[in-house]
């Protein structure tokens, strides 16, 4: 699968992935985004899942495990950086089968965090495979 252009901040978002994670890789480094994998395959419940976020995001120390306060870290620059992000969450099928409620309050949270960082022109793009 070819990502698309993630120069274009208009078309960021939540997006399927299917393949390795390498095309993003490469892509995010050409758009000079900043590229994180998040592994789910661990995530068993809410806490797993904000552990595996907090370690492969390497959110603020401040970061509560909470939804709230993954919304709050989301859009705070000094964590971002200036010109984006690019995010794969790799094996989230199980947790989204498992944990149906949650996953649609993490995407909400997502598509969120990129509609802010969309107004202040920056890239937050997260693919899910």
């Amino acid at each position: 699968m070819k990502p698309p252009d993630l120069t274009v901040v208009d078309n960021a978002g939540v997006h399927t992935w299917t393949g390795t994670t390498d095309p993003l890789k490469t892509a995010a480094s050409q758009a000079h985004l900043r590229f994180c994998a998040v592994d789910l395959s661990k995530a068993r419940d809410r806490a797993t899942l904000f552990a595996e976020l907090d370690g492969a995001l390497k959110l603020p120390e401040h970061f509560g495990h909470n939804w709230d306060a993954l919304a709050d870290v989301l859009e705070d620059r000094d964590w971002l950086g200036r010109h984006g992000i690019v995010i794969a969450l790799t094996h989230a099928t199980g947790y989204r089968r498992e944990h149906p409620h949650e996953w649609t309050t993490l995407e909400d949270i997502l598509r969120e965090a990129s509609e802010f960082w969309k107004e202040r022109h920056a890239g937050f793009w997260v693919f899910v495979a």
